[in-house]
């Protein structure tokens, strides 16, 4: 049996919850692991919403080749990616990852502003509730966040996350195809390759029994599989919400939230009651600040004096901090690198800016 992660579960919307108190358990979090469950009672993200966008995502992957390749994912992070077009660790991956990606940017008047396969035509004002749902979930943990850290005002965060400016925000689905149908992996091969994410926060909504996921543990600096029922959740009507922290964030705040790094493995390696045998599918929303937020620094004494963790073996590395940088990033600027390491092909022959 496999060792499992003990990333803390937190309650954010617990009726005559202690709003500092819940505060200070997701900076701990945060700062400890770089990733916390939020327990879903659907006060924040209904049962029924999370269900319904996992079945369109089962519509969406099962359309046709042609339809999907007429939505080809472009320059600004939309559209669908197929199998081993996305390599998230170029370094150490012989190939691309095998799974297959659609990302979804705003939606205007419950309509996508992008082009979309026939066959999820019908679904789009429940994506854009959906999508307006998860937004708001993470401007409520940014709040939070700046009340943990001290930060003055406390809404520092969320008000440089506006649901209507333009920003890199994305709704993601995936399908990851069973082990059965991708013969040509090799036993070092992974399904998506190790990385950080490059926004804010991440929002993960998984299905239970699916395994896969695994981090590079804070400290020991080995994988870790991360249980999408962690011990006392077995009951609950939906599984978890794991939050993560991104780059952003991270490089945002001096280092102090931990980005760290994780994967989607084929392990045989997987928590309790979970298999990787399977087709595998994940809703993910990637929450960015507007695109021309300055990353100047955090006015919160605490991330103004940290001066990083003692033992770092699981972050996200070569990311200067704000406190120390000349020149101040934009959330757009911080993204587009990010980016132009990921889609190799997307940006082969450009200059970099």
């Amino acid at each position: 049996m496999a060792a499992t992660t003990s990333i803390p579960i937190i309650d954010i919307s617990a009726e005559g919850a202690d709003e500092a108190q819940v505060a200070k358990q997701l900076v701990d979090a945060a700062v400890e692991y770089g990733f916390v469950y939020v327990k879903n009672a659907g006060r924040d993200i209904s049962s029924e919403r999370i269900e319904n966008a996992f079945n369109v995502s089962r519509i969406l992957f099962s359309s046709p080749l042609e339809d999907k390749q007429r939505c080809k994912i472009e320059k600004n992070n939309q559209g669908w990616s197929g199998m081993h077009t996305e390599t998230l660790d170029p370094k150490t991956q012989r190939v691309g990852d095998f799974k297959e990606g659609f990302n979804f940017g705003p939606f205007a008047n419950g309509k996508a502003t992008q082009p979309i396969p026939p066959s999820i035509e019908p679904h789009q004002a429940q994506l854009a509730a959906f999508r307006e749902a998860c937004h708001e979930l993470c401007r409520k943990l940014l709040q939070l966040f700046g009340i943990g850290l001290g930060v003055n005002p406390p809404d520092f965060f969320t008000s440089a996350h506006s649901p209507t400016a333009p920003s890199g925000s994305i709704l993601r689905f995936l399908y990851y195809p069973p082990p059965s149908s991708t013969p040509s992996a090799l036993p070092d091969d992974v399904r998506a390759g190790a990385h950080s994410d490059y926004g804010s926060i991440t929002l993960l909504f998984r299905l239970r029994g699916q395994a896969g996921l695994e981090i590079l543990e804070p400290g020991t600096g080995s994988w870790v599989p991360v249980p999408v029922n962690p011990p006392g959740t077995e009951e609950d009507e939906q599984p978890p919400i794991l939050v993560n922290i991104g780059d952003l964030l991270s490089y945002w705040t001096n280092g102090l939230l931990r980005s760290t790094v994780h994967r989607v493995a084929f392990s045989n390696e997987a928590a309790p009651g979970e298999s990787s045998t399977e087709p595998r599918y994940s809703v993910v929303y990637f929450c960015h600040p507007a695109d021309t937020t300055p990353l100047a620094p955090v006015p919160s004494e605490r991330v103004r004096a940290f001066q990083g963790h003692k033992d770092d073996r699981s972050s996200s590395q070569g990311y200067s901090n704000p406190y120390t940088e000349p020149k101040v990033l934009t959330a757009h600027e911080h993204l587009l690198m990010r980016l132009r390491a990921t889609y190799l092909q997307l940006y082969e022959g450009e200059k970099k800016e």
